[in-house]
């Protein structure tokens, strides 16, 4: 079988050649293929489905746990525990990777199995013809050369190349963007070059027919459609790697380097000393479990799993963990328009009565909730006037709308969907209107036409004419105007700037007219009936925004977060939404496909990306070019979508936000992220969730390497001055992983303080480690190392065994464990200043974690494992006291934060409080 491309059983040109060409080129016929060619070619070209995107197995996400520096440093203490037959230690950090892994599996693989389980699956058929005869079959049989029947209501199955179409709309906003729908036209002249949302004379699989006929051959099936071909590009990985991702890599090489280096170097000085190896490995395990923050993959684990359910609430599922703060970290949010911003559902928003200023229709999409707004003092012949206009649309239509116990249902093409809901909030509904009029005859919209009229019984002699379309078609038929006392003169002034008013701010304009015929049995309605008519009215229809996406995307600007609008809409529908949103204000802001086309190198791409704020009129591939150049000009950028052709830039963003509900299964297989109520509101609410899980994440990162810092730093400074190791490597992991990794656990808990989203985004490139957290960890390390090592020294100057020393030590760490876990709930606002109401778990934690260690101190088996010993009370209360000393060393430092903020020692964010 001859084809043009590469791709399966695909006619790349086929929008552009003759309808016969297209045949000759499938070796297809009008009278479609016989059963045994079908046949054939489905071995060939495979069932017509598109893969799924299989989600992990579980075997992996456990596995991916242990991809870490960090991990590798205490496999590696582990090995060498074990090597010098230290059970107890090799056992103790087995145990802690194996519980980290767990978590980490378990909450991962949960988002994941929620995301699959918003998968619709959905059996679609297709009325082909086989052997002569039209038959139904399953969609998954269809093959190139196939022809295939189209009528409204029905999705299309395949890739068609129309042959003859009797008044084809078709929905393509899944794969285009396109709000409105897409008038069709088997014969039009198409540029081989024309965009998708721009060949009237070729259907898409995955779209839907809104009214009318066809007749169209299949062109491509699967993964040779455009809608296989967005799927197979997610299957390339993502360009963008998440911010988090990058922070902690940094920061996981940082600290492997310095942990390798500070052992080497203790090395050498244990073996200068004259010490053994066996001492000198025990000194160098010892050294990597203080330094490093062993209870870090499983405190970010649970602080994103927190995360998780917080978002949950607020009708954001989380696919991936790390999806959770990149999309708090976000400089830039592309969304779709259509689906996102909008409701992609038409609706009349203005109706216009001869003789008056439109006035507003409330409420959106296909419920009948809202009425129309009449001005104060609007009088009651006006308001017949807008009913008269509503039975018009009402009458000439061919759609369906009905009240069912799961909601209002609808059916067939969305303008007359919209007209029939503006008749129900005037009370006035098909079937009454059906059953007062009946049609007896009608003319069905063509695009050459640009109108469609119906023919309905009025009494034995005589009928009435309905005409709804095109302004200027419609106004050219008419020769009066409804008035208040009857019919006027056609006041052609007041119609054309009625059309001008409505189109200027984006809207669609319908014109619709009546008239009274003679009635004969057997009439059937002519265009040539069609002249004196009586306009009854204009309604202006738009796809109108969510009720909290300007409130939405005002909160992300507020944020500094830019928002940018990329859709496959028309330049002026475009601009019309984005100037409701304060998005943009000139044409000048809006970039089209056709620009980004000819930009040539990323240089020029990165330019008209840089001084836009809407995309246009763009291809599927177009919106992964304006991320891509958004990414290498530095930005975090998360994208939003609902349709197939925004697979692309979901897949490669940082973060991809699909919506739940209206969404397509691409796009939601496509995105880290789905929002299951389709509002833009929710995006905001998600990146208020995750800055406060990046930013409980840093709390719990500064509270980790602070401590781990201290007993580094008490570790080094009593080996260099010759005492005894202060503290056993079995004390030490018992200290970050069971006393501070109870706390720190709890603190991933940790509310917001209030103040997240008038904060400026975190610059993409900073590292965990910023000038803030180095003071602090710095200042801790020397407070917390410095008491134990002075207490340490005089205890041993005291007399005290080296055991009994290492005891109290113990028992004081865990001790500033309790204190600084507090410390950390905030970077520079007082400990004081946030209730410890605001986290009881914290509380309940920190009270458990000294429990556990007074436990410890008194089981026989916890002794023998840890070397530790009880205490008596007195001793207990003075460790206390020498624990609190940092907590008025960080009060101290918190206020001196605050006061150089003030002052100026350091500039605050653009856009957040002093």
């Amino acid at each position: 079988m001859a084809t043009s491309s590469t791709r399966p059983g695909r006619v790349v040109d086929a929008h552009a050649r003759p309808a016969a060409a297209v045949l000759a080129a499938v070796v297809g016929g009008p009278g479609g293929l016989t059963r045994v060619e079908a046949a054939s070619r489905r071995q060939v070209h495979g069932p017509n489905e598109i893969p799924d995107g299989a989600g992990r197995a579980v075997w992996h996400v456990f596995a991916q746990q242990f991809v870490s520096p960090l991990i590798a440093v205490l496999v590696c203490a582990a090995g060498l525990s074990l090597w010098l037959g230290e059970r107890t230690d090799a056992i103790f950090i087995g145990a802690v990777l194996l519980l980290n892994a767990v978590i980490g599996t378990t909450q991962e693989y949960r988002a994941e199995q929620g995301a699959q389980a918003l998968r619709r699956m959905v059996t679609t058929t297709a009325d082909v013809v086989r052997d002569g005869d039209v038959v139904e079959l399953d969609a998954r049989e269809l093959v190139p050369g196939d022809v295939v029947l189209l009528s409204s209501g029905m999705k299309v199955p395949a890739d068609l190349r129309l042959l003859d179409v009797q008044g084809l709309r078709v929905d393509e906003s899944p794969l285009t963007g396109e709000s409105l729908p897409v008038d069709k036209d088997a014969g039009a002249p198409v540029s081989v070059t024309a965009p998708l949302g721009d060949r009237p004379t070729m259907v898409f699989a995955g779209t839907f027919v809104g009214s009318g006929r066809a007749r169209g051959v299949v062109t491509a099936t699967g993964g040779g459609t455009e809608l296989g071909a967005l799927a197979g590009r997610l299957r390339q990985p993502s360009m963008a790697e998440p911010p988090l991702l990058a922070r902690m890599r940094r920061f996981t090489v940082v600290v492997g380097v310095a942990v390798g280096t500070v052992a080497v170097a203790m090395g050498v000085i244990e073996l200068a000393q004259g010490a053994a190896w066996h001492e000198v490995v025990l000194v160098g395990v010892a050294l990597a479990v203080s330094a490093v923050p062993e209870g870090l993959p499983v405190a970010l684990t649970v602080a994103l799993a927190v995360a998780v359910r917080r978002m949950a609430r607020r009708a954001v599922i989380v696919r991936r963990l790390v999806a959770i703060e990149s999309l708090g970290s976000c400089t830039v949010i592309a969304t779709d328009k259509t689906g996102t911003l909008t409701v992609n559902e038409l609706t009349v928003t203005h109706v216009a009565v001869p003789g008056h200023a439109p006035w507003d229709v409330s409420g959106v999409g296909a419920e009948p909730t809202g009425a129309v707004l009449v001005p104060v003092g609007g009088d009651g012949p006006a308001l017949a006037g807008a009913e008269r206009l509503a039975l018009a649309g009402v009458l000439c239509n061919e759609a369906t709308l009905a009240s069912t116990d799961d909601g209002w249902m609808h059916r067939g093409d969305a303008v007359d969907v919209a007209l029939l809901v503006l008749g129900h909030k005037l009370g006035i509904t098909r079937p009454a209107a059906a059953e007062a009029l009946p049609q007896v005859s009608a003319i069905p919209f063509e695009p050459v036409h640009r109108y469609a009229a119906s023919l309905h019984l009025v009494d034995d002699r005589t009928a009435c004419v309905v005409v709804k379309g095109a302004a200027e078609r419609v106004l050219a038929m008419c020769a009066t105007m409804a008035g208040p006392d009857g019919d006027v003169p056609l006041d052609r002034a007041w119609a054309d700037a009625t059309v001008a008013r409505l189109a200027t701010g984006g809207e669609r304009v319908l014109a619709l007219a009546a008239g009274t015929v003679p009635w004969r049995d057997g009439q059937d309605l002519d265009h040539g009936d069609l002249t004196g008519l009586t306009l009854v009215g204009m309604v202006g229809m738009s796809d109108p925004l969510r009720s909290d996406s300007s409130a939405a995307v005002a909160a992300c600007r507020r944020a500094g977060i830019a928002v940018v609008m990329v859709t496959g809409d028309h330049p002026a529908t475009a601009l019309a939404t984005a100037r409701r949103l304060g998005l943009a204000e000139r044409p000048d802001d809006v970039v089209t496909g056709a620009r980004l086309a000819r930009a040539g190198d990323d240089a020029a791409v990165e330019r008209l990306v840089a001084g836009a704020t809407v995309f246009a009129r763009v291809e599927p591939a177009q919106k992964y070019t304006v991320v891509a150049a958004l990414t290498r000009m530095g930005h975090v950028v998360a994208v939003t979508g609902d349709g197939a052709n925004d697979t692309p830039a979901l897949h490669h963003a940082h973060v991809g936000v699909a919506m739940g509900r209206s969404g397509t299964d691409v796009a939601r297989e496509a995105a880290e992220i789905v929002v299951t109520d389709d509002r833009f509101g929710a995006i905001s609410a998600g990146v208020e969730e995750g800055r406060i899980a990046y930013a409980n994440v840093r709390k719990v990162v500064q509270l980790l390497v602070s401590t781990g810092a201290a007993e580094l730093v008490l570790v080094l400074s009593a080996l260099v001055i010759g005492l005894p190791l202060p503290l056993l490597a079995v004390q030490l992991l018992w200290l970050n992983l069971v006393t501070n990794g109870i706390q720190d656990v709890a603190l991933a808990f940790e509310p917001g303080e209030g103040d997240e989203m008038s904060r400026t985004p975190r610059p993409p490139g900073e590292p965990v480690f910023d000038r803030t957290m180095v003071e602090r960890v710095l200042l801790s390390a020397a407070v917390m190392g410095g008491v134990s090592l002075a207490l340490y020294r005089a205890l041993l100057a005291a007399g005290w065994t080296v055991e009994d020393a290492r005891n109290s030590i113990v028992l004081l760490m865990v001790l500033f464990e309790n204190v600084h876990v507090f410390n950390s709930r905030s970077e520079r606002r007082s400990v004081f200043a946030r209730g410890p109401h605001r986290n009881l778990l914290l509380v309940g934690g920190t009270v458990a974690a000294q429990l556990l260690h007074v436990a410890a101190m008194h089981l026989p088996f916890t002794q023998e494992a840890l070397d530790l010993r009880p205490v008596s009370f007195s001793s207990w209360v003075a460790l206390l006291a020498l624990a609190l000393t940092l907590l008025l060393a960080v009060e101290a430092h918190k206020a001196w934060l605050r006061r150089r903020r003030v002052t100026g020692g350091v500039r605050p964010p653009r856009g957040s409080r002093p």
